[in-house]
């Protein structure tokens, strides 16, 4: 029955893809870089925000490691093949072969979201970065090479991971205060 609906919601979304170049060029773009563009936005809060913040950033940074850590232990034991692999729907990039639950790309993108929503002083870049995450997931799977399953599981493991950091924080807080340290020693850092 999941995996039906998974279907019914990937050739709803894919159902699309190769009618347009323009579009499917925006789409491949956004499917693949998305986290580019996030870590991009990182580094702005990390420039302009205060040490708080950059506590913040640390904390989704590495729940974002120990989502991917999960999400290899998930592709260890379960593997779920991409749609192109069974073959289903339209390709628009090629991509790895390899198990398409969950999406690394959407957990690196949802585990800082989470992380920041959480932190009323990050609230609203994490809402930003939330949506980043939805667009960036949904181009995933409009450009075939994710299920929308794979990113909902994405969502779901950063949730876990956020919550496996949070518990961890004052044991993290050492590593932030070295990383700090040497920030504070950069010439001509950003206050």
């Amino acid at each position: 029955m999941i995996e039906q609906l998974n279907f019914a919601l990937f050739h709803l979304i894919n159902q699309y893809a190769g009618m347009s170049p323009a579009f499917d060029t925006l789409i491949v773009v956004l499917a693949k870089y998305m986290p580019l563009l996030v870590v991009v936005g990182m580094i702005v809060l990390w420039i302009f925000k205060d040490r708080k913040a950059r506590d913040i950033l640390l904390y989704g940074f590495y729940a974002a490691i120990i989502g991917l850590l999960i999400n290899y232990l998930i592709g260890f034991v379960y593997y779920h093949p991409r749609p192109f692999v069974i073959p289903t729907g339209t390709l628009l990039f090629s991509y790895p072969a390899d198990s398409s639950f969950p999406s690394d790309h959407s957990t690196i993108i949802f585990s800082m979201a989470i992380m920041l929503m959480y932190f009323k002083e990050t609230r609203v870049a994490g809402l930003i970065f939330l949506v980043m995450g939805i667009i960036g997931g949904t181009a995933r799977v409009f450009s075939g090479v994710h299920f929308p399953l794979d990113i909902a599981g994405s969502l779901l493991v950063s949730v876990i991971s956020v919550f496996i950091i949070l518990q961890l924080r004052n044991q993290l807080n050492p590593i932030n205060n070295f990383i700090m340290t040497i920030y504070g020693k950069i010439p001509g850092r950003g206050g």
